[in-house]
């Protein structure tokens, strides 16, 4: 959706592009009209001389209500950007779809690991692929990913899919993508984990689902 921005390579990205776009638009709406209300008043009513400034308290009506509209206008936007966030929050993390392919991928400083399930179709025997730095997955073909990390803090992400989860130690985490497109793209670690932070990146190779 967002062309200026990383292109969108999963079926969930043009939604997430979506909720930045209505968060961006209703923060940026909000932004410029009370930063023009602001410095308007800082011309109009800046000090001037021979004119004596009024004491104003701002508990009348005629004043408090200049508070109060605007007040309700911020809750009317944040409810429509909860109500967005909580449906893209529910596609992309609560409703897994059923997997076609399962990986495992494992974050340690400083690489990307991945397992494939080997020709059984299982994770964990003896006939798994392992890769490093290297994901090959299919096109059009949902997979679920169990996420862990080795040693500290890292977070997996593949800007193409709008994809960005925290790999923690002691925890399996499960998520779900699938991609639309096929190409070789980028994998990132979106923590900084130590001082070979940088270096660790990967590729995701989507290939064709022949």
């Amino acid at each position: 959706m967002i062309e200026r921005y990383v292109e969108a390579v999963s079926t969930y990205a043009s939604d997430i592009d979506g909720l930045i776009l209505l968060i961006t638009v209703l923060v940026g709406f909000w932004f410029i009209l009370s930063e023009g209300i602001f410095f308007g008043f800082i011309l109009r009513y800046r000090r001037k001389d021979g004119v004596k400034a009024d004491y104003i308290t701002g508990e009348e009506h005629e004043y408090s209500r200049w508070i109060h509209w605007p007040h309700y206008l911020i809750i009317v936007c944040d409810i429509f950007i909860i109500y967005g966030a909580v449906r893209v929050w529910y596609d992309v993390k609560q409703d897994l779809p059923p997997a076609e392919q399962s990986i495992r991928v494992i974050g340690q400083q400083w690489a990307w690991s991945f397992v494939h399930p080997g020709p059984d179709g299982k994770l964990d025997t003896p006939d798994d692929i392992k890769t490093v730095d290297e994901l090959h997955i299919k096109a059009d073909t949902v997979y679920h990913y169990h996420l862990e990390a080795r040693d500290v803090l890292h977070s997996f992400s593949i800007p193409v899919f709008r994809l960005k989860q925290d790999a923690v130690p002691g925890r399996v985490i499960t998520g779900w993508f699938e991609a639309t497109k096929t190409g070789a793209f980028d994998i990132q670690c979106a923590e900084i984990c130590g001082i070979g932070h940088g270096v660790m990146a990967g590729r995701i190779i989507i290939e064709t689902p022949e």
